[in-house]
């Protein structure tokens, strides 16, 4: 029987002040303490956040992965030999991500942000080559060093060897017409985008042994994403812009090799088409529109007015492109061990996850999805690169300029379990020619590149509760990405 209402008001009254707040301060402590176990460790609520509050359907478009899927995943495919450990699918309700629409600026806008790169690239290529590649004036002299600005030379101590090479040759390689020197200038025929810890390494080094397949001297020149605004190393202050002329220098060897396939012929553009193709693989191209804010827009801040497809479609509306995908789960795990200087640990990863999380919550509940890919300062600022794994999100805006059937899209888990059908849906891709038997040995038997390293491997896998939680977060995006690419596959469910 509760006492009466006189008896109640006497016995709160008889607690007083002092221990009405004690109670009181107490209570936010126990709020205080449960939100925090919330927000590190259960963290349901978190990842609902994050993916529930987007909703709408798109078309899909079948690009299917042309693998077979291999029955378990194992950490085997980056060089450790530690199994996955299996985990129960989560029951939370998700909802659908938000693709939107952008605004494509036209060319005239884009010559206004780049006029001299549109005062070196033509409108128009040669039609006697396969890669985009067009005849320049020359008007040096031969005791001249043709390379002796390029940026890419003299950052990188690891290249002088290849620039004195192609010094000494650079003569040869001139055509002369009526008493004026030319030089044969090239852009990739096709380009490998991303992304980073997902095989674009080991991609590389196959396709490059195709006897007509010709590579920028270096792997990753990040011209577009980077290199052109001065960004030579990430988190590092601005160095002065590589020219638009010191990226088509590394694809001066891939213009000698037409150029003597050819021979006189090519200024007059009549004889056979050549077969050789023009290529890069720089990781950073797919997702890293990061110095749009200081370049391209520095009031509203919110979403780039323009990317880095924008520019290449510019150009070469008909280039193409090679994407490899890895489950985003197992991606930024390879990515911060690949990364991180020191005090590397699962406990560590599971900590800076955590962190992640809760940044980009925090910028969704300010801005767009598509802001929050490309915000400068979060991207900087991030403990580990989440939002690389965003696949669906980028690979949706370059589909606003270019044609699926211009991407040859691929796992990193099929290429790993059958190399050789890998490499035919890549030449199949390129209309390369088939390989002879012991050239397509040499390329499926050649060694993994860019695997795990043995110091990493001996950290072990991620801890489950990490798992657990970036298999939630990344679910919806996964989801998005199989409905744009109609192959289940993409939601590296096993």
């Amino acid at each position: 029987m509760p006492p009466p209402r006189s008896s109640t008001w006497s016995f709160w009254r008889r607690f007083g002040r002092r221990t009405l707040c004690s109670l009181l301060v107490a209570f936010i402590i126990t709020v205080l303490v449960v939100a925090s176990y919330t927000l590190s460790g259960g963290r349901s609520d978190l990842i609902h956040a994050l993916s529930a509050s987007f909703s709408r359907d798109i078309a899909f478009t079948a690009n299917q992965s042309g693998t077979e899927r291999p029955k378990e995943t194992m950490q085997s495919i980056k060089g450790c030999n530690y199994r996955s450990p299996q985990v129960e699918n989560s029951y939370l309700d998700k909802g659908e991500i938000q693709l939107t629409s952008r605004r494509i600026p036209t060319i005239t806008e884009l010559e206004q942000y780049e006029p001299h790169l549109f005062s070196v690239i033509p409108h128009q290529f040669l039609r006697s080559c396969r890669s985009p590649c067009w005849y320049q004036s020359h008007s040096g002299n031969a005791s001249s060093d043709p390379y002796g600005t390029n940026a890419y030379s003299l950052y990188a101590k690891r290249l002088h060897n290849i620039f004195e090479d192609m010094k000494r040759r650079f003569w040869l390689q001139l055509t002369v017409k009526q008493g004026r020197y030319y030089r044969l200038r090239c852009l990739p025929h096709f380009y490998i985008i991303g992304q980073p810890k997902c095989g674009t390494t080991d991609l590389y080094d196959r396709l490059r042994l195709h006897p007509n397949v010709h590579f920028s001297v270096i792997k990753e020149p990040h011209w577009w994403t980077r290199k052109r605004f001065g960004i030579v190393r990430l988190k590092e202050p601005f160095h002065k812009p590589y020219p638009v002329e010191d990226y088509l220098d590394l694809f001066d060897m891939a213009a000698q090799k037409i150029q003597d396939f050819h021979s006189e012929d090519m200024l007059s553009e009549s004889g056979p088409m050549d077969q050789i193709l023009t290529g890069e693989a720089s990781a950073s191209t797919m997702w890293d529109n990061s110095a749009w804010s200081y370049f391209y827009d520095n009031v509203t801040n919110t979403e780039p007015p323009v990317l880095i497809q924008d520019f290449i479609h510019a150009f070469q509306p008909r280039a193409k492109f090679i994407v490899i995908l890895r489950d985003p789960v197992e991606r930024l795990y390879s990515d911060y061990l690949y990364f991180a200087i020191a005090n590397k640990s699962a406990e560590d990863f599971n900590d800076k996850v955590n962190e992640s999380l809760q940044m980009l919550e925090s910028c969704l509940q300010a801005s767009s999805l598509r802001s929050c890919a490309y915000n400068t300062t979060f991207s900087n600022t991030l403990p580990v690169r989440l939002q690389v794994g965003l696949y669906v999100v980028y690979l949706w805006d370059w589909l606003s300029v270019f044609d699926l059937d211009q991407f040859l899209i691929l796992r990193l888990e099929d290429h790993a379990a059958n190399i050789t059908q890998s490499m035919r849906l890549v030449y199949r891709f390129l209309n390369l020619g088939p390989l002879s038997g012991e050239q397509e040995a040499s390329v499926t038997h050649k060694q993994a590149s860019n695997s795990r390293r043995p110091q990493d491997c001996s950290l072990g896998p991620m801890l489950p509760q990490t798992r657990q939680i970036l298999i939630d977060f990344y679910r919806p995006y996964n989801q998005k990405l199989s409905q744009v690419l109609a192959d289940r596959a993409y939601l590296w469910e096993t």
